[in-house]
Order: C-alpha cells, then sequence, then structure tokens
C-alpha cells in the first residue's frame, strides 16, 4: 500500500528522533526567546498599536514549544521511575500520567486564556449530578483549534473524570501526545485507506475502549471525525447521498453548522457499554479557526467559548442501529440549532480591552 509522506513515520522515528528535536529546539528558542520578545515588542508597538499580533504568535509557539518539551522530558522521567516501563501499565501509574495531565493542562490553559483573552463558560454539564458512580460517552461537535484540549481540561480538572480518548492518528506526529496517549486509555483512528492488513476498526478500537472504563470513566468521541468546513461537509453530504441515504442527505443539508455525524463509533461504544450516561456537547466560538490563516486574522482573539452539554435520557434511546442513527441525527439537529441561536460574541472582558482603532 501507497504510504503518502505526511503518514505517520514508525514508533521508532518519532520516539527517538521527533521527541528529542523537540526538546532540542526548545532549549534553542529559549535563550533566544527574551531578546526576540524584545525586538518583536518594539517593532510592534510601532506598527500594530494596540493589537501585539505577532508578540502573541512568537509567545505562543514558544510557549507550546516548551510546554511540549517539558512534557516529553516528564514523561521520560515518569517511564524511569515506574521501572523504566516495566510497571508503566499499572494503576498506580494510571493515577501517576491522569494527575500530570490535569497539572500540565491547567498551566497550558492559563497561559492562552490570558494571552488570547478567551472566556469559558460550561452551560448545564453537571456530570456529578447526572451520572454519580457511572461512566459516561461524550459525543462532541468538532470545530476549530483546540477543542478536544478544552472538554479534556474540563473532564479532568472541573469534573474530575479520567477521559479515554478517540482521536486521529495524525496528531501522533506531537511527541507529547503521542507519548501520553499511548500510557492512558485512547485509540488513534487511521483513515480505512491508510490501515495496515488486519488492523482493528475504529469502532472495534473504540468498543473495547468503552469496555474498559471505570466508574469516573469518561470515553471522549468526535463523530464528525475532523472539524467542520465547508468543503468537508459537502463531500459528506455527497458520500451520503452517494450510498443511498438520500433522507439523511436531505437532513444533514439542513444542518448548516455542523457536518453529518458518523455513527459507527458512537454506537460502538454505547453497545459495549450500556450503562454509560450519553452526554451531548456542543460549543460556540472557535467556528472561525479553522487555519492559520483565520487564526493569524483573529488575533486577538477575544472570545467566549460557551460549551453546552445534554444528558440523553436512556428511555429515548431505540433499541435497533437504524434507530440509533436517526437519534444521533436528531441530536446532531439540536446542536446545529444551539449554535445557530448561540453565535460567538466578544467576551465584555476583551470589549473593555478593544483598542478603539484597530491596526490588524
Amino acid at each position: 500500500m501507497r504510504r503518502h509522506w505526511w503518514r505517520l513515520p514508525p514508533v521508532w522515528v518519532r520516539r527517538l528522533v521527533l521527541a528529542p528535536a523537540i526538546v532540542l529546539a526548545a532549549f534553542v528558542w529559549l535563550p533566544l526567546a527574551v531578546w526576540l520578545a524584545v525586538a518583536v515588542a518594539a517593532i510592534v508597538s510601532w506598527a500594530l498599536p494596540g493589537r501585539l499580533r505577532i508578540t502573541r504568535v512568537v509567545w505562543l509557539a514558544g510557549l507550546y514549544l516548551m510546554w511540549d518539551a517539558f512534557n516529553v522530558v516528564a514523561l521520560a522521567a515518569l517511564w524511569v521511575w515506574f521501572g523504566f516501563g516495566w510497571r508503566i501499565r499499572t494503576e498506580r501509574s494510571l493515577r501517576a500520567h491522569y494527575l500530570f495531565t490535569s497539572a500540565m493542562l491547567r498551566l497550558l490553559f492559563e497561559q492562552v486564556r490570558w494571552t488570547l483573552r478567551l472566556e469559558i463558560e460550561i452551560e448545564d454539564a453537571d456530570l456529578d449530578s447526572i451520572a454519580r458512580g457511572k461512566p459516561v460517552i461524550v459525543v462532541c461537535r468538532h470545530a476549530g483549534p483546540g477543542d478536544s484540549f478544552i472538554i479534556v481540561d474540563a473532564l479532568l480538572n472541573r469534573f474530575s473524570r479520567y477521559p479515554a480518548i478517540v482521536l486521529k492518528d495524525t496528531l501522533q506526529w506531537d511527541p507529547a501526545i503521542d507519548i501520553l496517549l499511548h500510557r492512558i486509555p485512547s485509540r488513534f483512528i487511521t483513515p480505512r485507506r491508510h490501515r495496515s492488513a488486519g488492523a482493528p476498526g475504529g469502532t472495534a478500537a473504540i468498543a473495547e475502549l468503552a469496555r474498559d472504563m471505570g466508574p469516573d470513566g469518561a470515553l471522549l468521541i468526535f463523530p464528525e471525525g475532523a472539524n467542520a468546513t465547508p468543503s468537508r461537509r459537502a463531500r459528506r453530504i455527497g458520500a451520503l447521498r452517494a450510498a443511498g441515504h438520500q433522507e439523511l442527505a436531505a437532513r444533514a443539508e439542513a444542518m448548516g453548522h455542523v457536518m453529518p455525524p458518523h455513527p459507527g463509533g458512537v454506537l460502538a461504544a454505547m453497545e459495549a457499554r450500556p450503562d454509560a450516561t450519553v452526554v451531548v456537547v456542543a460549543h460556540t466560538g472557535l467556528e472561525r479557526l479553522s487555519t492559520v490563516g483565520d487564526v493569524w486574522r483573529e488575533l486577538p482573539v477575544d472570545k467566549r467559548i460557551v460549551l453546552k452539554g445534554w444528558t440523553a435520557d436512556p428511555s429515548t434511546i431505540p433499541a435497533t442501529r437504524e434507530g440509533r442513527e436517526e437519534w444521533l441525527y436528531d441530536w446532531w439537529e439540536t446542536v446545529d440549532a444551539w449554535i445557530d441561536d448561540h453565535q460567538p460574541r466578544v467576551s465584555a472582558t476583551a470589549e473593555s480591552r478593544r483598542p478603539s482603532s484597530s491596526t490588524a
């Protein structure tokens, strides 16, 4: 099978080449960062008063590089601590890795909120009251950069849940994510056309992940499979029509903010853990940040990100697969309607800091 250049390199290359490269890059960047920041700040103060766009980009890029490098070093130390990997699969190791992830996400988000002037608000998602002592399956829309980070941070640091994550295999290009998520429950989904012969499919991997959840577990899955963009949405609707699903295609076409969901993973998780509570999550505030160009144009972001959670009543879940597919589309229509009524707006805090004249 032909492998494109952007596909993942082998594990040994990611561990022995990519991970050390991130650490070396961070230590090269660190001594230069202060001088670069001073020079950039001087230029920006003259050219872009009030916006500080270049300074923000430099700081965020440097911050993430250092954050990623520190994670790689710390994860290597944990590997040594747990018997050079011999006890890395123990319950004690798992708790230590979740605690480490919780602290590192808290640190990252404090800086991101401050730099981008973000406010994150969570509505109607009290997991303690709706699913006490039970695992949850969190079914979330996918739009904009970092929404998976936001959800995982909320699960860990707000709801004290242990997330099990389903995500694209290309995220393994990031060394810290690659190493960490091979130590805590997660599954990287490889597209069928790039999957090795005999490798388990995505639905089988998700079902296994769901079965292994404890009572404090939270399986996070994005049924759209990728950030929603107009071109992806059009291709997905076209694929539904080509497969003969005319009714679903028509319903998907009427949903302007989301892409048609892939039901396989969600239904596999529900079948594997019928005792789990299903929570559907929508969010708004990141839609206009799909590409690097979008992020550059929007800096400083100055937005309120709102997340809304609904609990699916078990009595409303059909027994048949066909019925559950329609049930999932019903929920996606609810998500789309909520997004339509909650279009992003600039936060009050950011508005008070907005310069009187924009020089973007």
